[in-house]
């Protein structure tokens, strides 16, 4: 997965996602991934701008039209001002009235599963939180900075129709056996990587052009496949897999080869590029994965395929931008596989599932040809295919967020 930042060390047991600075926004958890997945935008439930006390917070942000209620969470009382409700869409006014930073989540008390959460509320502020409402029994749950989590009143809600389906929280502990799996997957990849890579140091070396083009691509998809792992490689991934700015690594031999129409002069780099690999292969088993790594990665892999490859930006002469996602769909699929246990109570799989057919069986369509070679109306399909299927990953980050119960 070529030349994304690597995310930012996480010092918090509390990981945090990059989509979307966690400080200021609230999130409908479960509403944003049952609009993502039927097609609507998954951060358009992002809170405002903060207000002072007893505003309406909401009213600028488009809520205005929305029934509303104004809650109060304090040390001493959690979900103060909400008695009674109805079903519906509607916004709960959220307002810190203590003197630490808060979150405040809506839950059903039976299962503690978050329909919506506002996260790092200041002290004397407001923030929307958006929800639909199914009749049932509903709560806050407060969780004040240095006090332990506190429970407002059980309300119940009386209507009908559908509401924000609820999302049991994930822990770490079930986070850590899939990163440990995943470990020893990319483990059993990076053999096979280096052997393709020495044999394409020994293309380069003795001068076989056709055969160095042969084995470059099948070693730059074997290290593309492994999109999940890149933040945890370090700067070594910018050596073997970024842009070509100092001639180095995967996309160095590329333009050599297929620009240069030569093997010369070429084999100090596949030298190079063998030595970053071999480095990285000895040094992974010492490497430990953050275990909230893969429900970012989940989408973060075919979002940056979209960005460099469908984009043509990392085409160095090899016209294999669509080979290259076909291995990105590869690293998606072993995630998703790795991760379907905590996913298929929380979030719909069969419309992913069906999302990453159409995204392959499209690349399947178009062949293995060069990007640039496709016509309108292929590329538009490729495009509304991919979009599709980013839309419907994207909510997974948030639903395998590690919160606060307690």
């Amino acid at each position: 997965m070529p030349y994304a930042s690597p995310p930012v060390e996480r010092t918090s047991a509390l990981p945090r996602l990059p989509v979307v600075e966690r400080v200021r926004r609230t999130t409908a958890l479960a509403a944003a991934a049952a609009l993502a997945l039927t097609g609507a935008a998954v951060w358009q439930l992002a809170g405002g701008a903060q207000k002072s006390p007893g505003a309406e917070a909401a009213q600028d942000d488009g809520y205005a039209v929305l029934p509303h209620t104004s809650v109060g969470t304090s040390p001493g009382g959690c979900g103060q001002g909400w008695t009674s409700g109805r079903s519906g869409l509607q916004v709960f006014d959220v307002t810190n009235r203590g003197i630490s930073p808060a979150d405040v989540q809506l839950v059903e008390p039976g299962t503690g599963a978050v329909l919506g959460e506002v996260e790092g509320l200041a002290p004397n502020r407001s923030r929307p939180l958006l929800v639909r409402l199914a009749a049932g029994s509903y709560a806050f749950r407060c969780l004040q900075s240095d006090t332990d989590a506190v429970s407002g009143p059980t309300v119940r809600v009386t209507g009908s129709g559908a509401g924000t389906p609820a999302v049991v929280p994930v822990t770490q502990q079930d986070l850590i056996p899939v990163a440990l799996a995943y470990q020893k997957w990319v483990a059993s990849q990076l053999p096979g990587l280096v052997s393709d890579v020495a044999a394409l140091h020994g293309a380069v070396a003795s001068g076989d052009l056709a055969g160095a083009k042969q084995r470059w691509l099948t070693a730059h998809l074997a290290y593309e496949r492994l999109g999940a792992a890149y933040g945890a490689f370090g700067d070594v991934d910018d050596e073997i897999n970024g842009p070509r700015h100092h001639d180095t690594g995967f996309h160095g031999v590329e333009y050599g080869l297929w620009h240069g129409g030569t093997t010369t002069g070429l084999e100090s780099v596949a030298a190079k590029l063998l030595s970053d690999v071999q480095g990285l292969a000895a040094s992974w088993p010492k490497v430990q994965l953050d275990p909230a790594v893969l429900g970012v990665r989940a989408h973060e892999i075919v979002e940056n395929a979209i960005e460099f490859e469908l984009s043509g930006r990392t085409d160095y002469g090899s016209g294999s931008n669509l080979a290259t996602v076909g291995a990105n769909l590869d690293g998606t699929t072993e995630v998703l596989t790795l991760l379907r246990p905590l996913l298929s109570s929380r979030v719909p799989m069969p419309q992913i599932d069906t999302a990453m057919a159409a995204a392959r069986a499209q690349l399947t369509a178009d062949g293995a040809v060069p990007l640039g070679a496709l016509t309108q109306e292929q590329r538009e399909k490729l495009n509304a295919a991919f979009g599709d299927l980013v839309e419907q990953l994207a909510p997974i980050a948030a639903v395998l967020d590690v919160r606060r119960t307690q």
